[in-house]
């Protein structure tokens, strides 16, 4: 067991899903952040368990060619970012790295790589920012959170957010400072304003700002949409009612103060409405070059009939709908399958259906129609698949599964239990879809045995 508060001298090895680095010490393993693979350091012990450590570095030995200065000023205490202390091509690297290992290690793999398509910027490609509010001297700001708390901390400038999304959070704050809106305060439930929700659409320009609320009104709503209008792309304020306890950001009632409530952008060459709940991949670019990828991989046919659980608003759907004979989007969520309705209207798109409810539903619902899967698609949220839809899909018996992940753990936790009903892994790629943070995104195909 290493001691508390002594300093070691450590050569990184391997990452963490997180980020952190790796290094082996005395028989211990020691997560170490903001470290690179390669690099020799001294480390001082913070925390010690008789299997592990955590350490922090006081002095690099040997220096990683990969390590470049943080452009972002307060990059070592935000939350968000986990690697603006070494260069992208090492990120990248990563990134293929913790999928494959993963595959290997939880699917049951022997992968001996795995290609990645990196982005082309690391700035400024974020569509969509929440902002906590807090308060400091009697004085509102608005920030993000640092890494594994609830402490705002304060920044200026957001590098991976649009200019837009920072010009909404300053004119709120000063908004509030002048009006005494009270920030939220998490421990004794007090206070009206939670977060600062702001959406930009990558094509339109469009912006959607969203107060939530411990409570249903602002003072003075008018004066803030009039200085909301400088913000270039402004279309719509919205509130949201969040009044229970608890970390979760938006709440079940909103409130249109201006404009229609939500905006539009187009993706893959369809036009979407997005309201403040609906799902909507946060790099645009990227996005489209994940989904393109899985189109390709999915080899539709137009005698096929596609299905897509998790479909949130139909992006995946109606990009599908083009080359199959009929897709079907599932969605638990009453208001984005309303969206994705409006939105295959929206696009003239006739072959597409939308069934409200979860996998084991569509099941039934489905087979009691008669209809036969060809293809389904899965994005799940980071949990992955439930029990439901594994069986549901065991159920459908496609040919081929198409599964779009933002967690490499749990997608591999999910490969080995539908190769257990069946299914081998064709194909597998990873897709940076958030650069200069710790998630990465993946797209595999599964194929019946």
């Amino acid at each position: 067991m290493l001691e508390k508060s002594k300093v070691y001298k450590a050569v990184i090895s391997d990452y963490t899903s997180e980020g952190q680095g790796i290094a082996r010490v005395e028989g211990c393993v020691v997560f170490i952040p903001n470290a690179i693979v390669g690099e020799v350091c001294n480390v001082r012990i913070e925390k010690a368990a008789k299997t592990w450590a955590a350490g922090k570095i006081v002095e690099i030995l040997e220096k990683s060619p990969h390590r470049i200065n943080r452009a972002c000023p307060v990059a070592k205490l935000c939350g968000g970012c986990a690697f603006h202390h070494m260069d992208y091509e090492e990120e990248s690297r990563m990134k293929a790295e913790r999928v494959r290992a993963c595959l290997n290690r939880i699917g049951g793999e022997n992968l001996e790589q795995l290609p990645i398509l990196a982005a082309p910027t690391c700035e400024g490609y974020r569509n969509k920012a929440q902002y906590p509010v807090s308060a400091k001297k009697g004085k509102a700001y608005a920030g993000f959170f640092r890494q594994g708390t609830h402490d705002v901390i304060e920044n200026q400038r957001c590098m991976i957010l649009p200019e837009e999304s920072d010009a909404v959070k300053d004119i709120v704050t000063d908004y509030v400072n002048q009006f005494r809106v009270m920030p939220y305060d998490e421990i004794n439930h007090k206070g009206l304003l939670r977060h600062i929700y702001v959406r930009r659409g990558a094509v339109s320009g469009q912006v959607l700002v969203c107060l939530v609320l411990n409570g249903r009104r602002i003072p003075k709503p008018e004066v803030l949409v009039e200085r909301l209008k400088k913000v270039p792309g402004f279309t719509t304020l919205v509130i949201s009612v969040n009044t229970k306890a608890g970390n979760s950001v938006l709440g079940e009632e909103f409130i249109t103060l201006y404009g229609p409530g939500y905006i539009e952008d187009t993706l893959c060459g369809l036009k979407f409405r997005l309201s403040p709940r609906s799902f909507y991949q946060v790099n645009h670019y990227q996005a489209q070059k994940l989904y393109a990828a899985a189109i390709e991989r999915s080899q539709i046919t137009k005698s096929d009939t596609v299905l897509d659980l998790y479909c949130g608003v139909g992006t995946i759907t109606l990009a599908m709908a083009k080359a199959a004979g009929k897709v079907i989007g599932v969605e638990v969520i009453p208001q984005a399958v309303e969206d994705a309705r409006d939105n295959a209207v929206r696009n003239g798109i006739e072959n597409a259906e939308f069934f409200c409810g979860d996998a084991g539903q569509a099941a039934l619902e489905l087979e009691k129609q008669g209809i036969a899967v060809d293809v389904v698609v899965v994005d799940p949220p980071r949990k992955g698949l439930n029990g439901d839809s594994i069986e549901a899909i065991a159920r459908f018996a496609p040919r081929r599964l198409v599964y779009v992940s933002c967690d490499p753990a749990t997608l591999a936790r999910d490969v080995a239990l539908l190769k257990e009903r069946g299914y081998k892994l064709a194909d597998a790629l990873a897709v940076d879809l958030f650069p200069r943070c710790a998630h990465v995104e993946s797209v595999i195909v599964l194929t019946k045995s």
